[in-house]
């Protein structure tokens, strides 16, 4: 799916999302987002009169991190469950669109592992 994802600072002021707006926030189908709700003991929208989901700004911001955990930073659904389970503080998040955040854990350790590849690879040659 080719949706933008917004960041954290972008989600607009309102008390209540609908499915498909969350959806396209997060950039995620809306099946996704309710399988996310069977998973993640976080993600608990209200319920309407009619019976439809309603998000509030914390579950869009918390759909955000899962999507981060996921899909960027390769945890499966239990490693992203434990780490959202530590995560005591809520950490400001930065969502790039298409792209990795320069910043996170996996950008840090992929850069590590190619330095040190690269220095195996010179010490080689000589």
């Amino acid at each position: 799916m080719n949706r933008l994802s917004f960041k954290a600072g972008q989600i607009p002021e309102k008390k209540y999302f609908r499915i498909g707006e969350v959806s396209k926030l997060v950039g995620v189908d809306p099946h996704v987002l309710r399988y996310w709700e069977t998973e993640f003991k976080i993600i608990r929208p209200h319920r309407a009169k009619s019976k439809q989901r309603l998000y509030r700004k914390n579950d869009v911001e918390n759909l955000l991190r899962i999507k981060v955990l996921l899909h960027d930073e390769g945890y499966t659904i239990s490693g992203a469950r434990k780490v959202l389970k530590t995560a005591k503080e809520t950490v400001p998040l930065q969502v790039s669109v298409g792209k990795q955040d320069p910043g996170s854990k996996l950008s840090v350790i992929k850069n590590e592992l190619v330095a040190i590849l690269n220095q195996f690879k010179q010490s080689e040659k000589k």
